[in-house]
């Protein structure tokens, strides 16, 4: 049975790239591709230490925080952690956030609004 030149150069072709994954000679094992886990506790790790250079103290007691944006949405925080350092003028604050719309949250934060609105 003859093979066109076509199939021939394709078939060498695939040979070609499939030699260089082997570890060993004919027979042995294919390299397997080694996957990388990310750790995110060693950021979370390295945030903190820098936070402590700055000085940071952690803030307790504080049960919600609320960020207003421009367009009218809140970033808010349900029992966050809250780290300072009033030195750098530096707040931190970690936890589970959610973006809401300011109607969502109005009968509760009417106190943080401020006497302008």
């Amino acid at each position: 049975m003859t093979v066109s030149p076509e199939v021939q150069a394709a078939r060498d072709k695939l040979k070609a790239r499939f030699e260089n994954v082997r570890t060993g000679g004919k027979g042995s094992v294919r390299r397997t591709k080694v996957v990388k886990h990310q750790n995110h506790t060693a950021d979370d790790k390295q945030l903190q230490a820098q936070l402590k250079r700055l000085g940071a103290n952690a803030i307790p007691g504080i049960e919600e925080v609320n960020m207003f944006k421009e367009d009218g949405t809140v970033i808010h925080f349900n029992a966050p952690k809250v780290q300072a350092s009033v030195g750098s003028n530096m707040f931190a604050i970690s936890g589970h956030a959610d973006n809401r719309k300011l109607e969502e949250l109005l009968p509760g934060i009417l106190n943080q609004l401020g006497p302008d609105n």
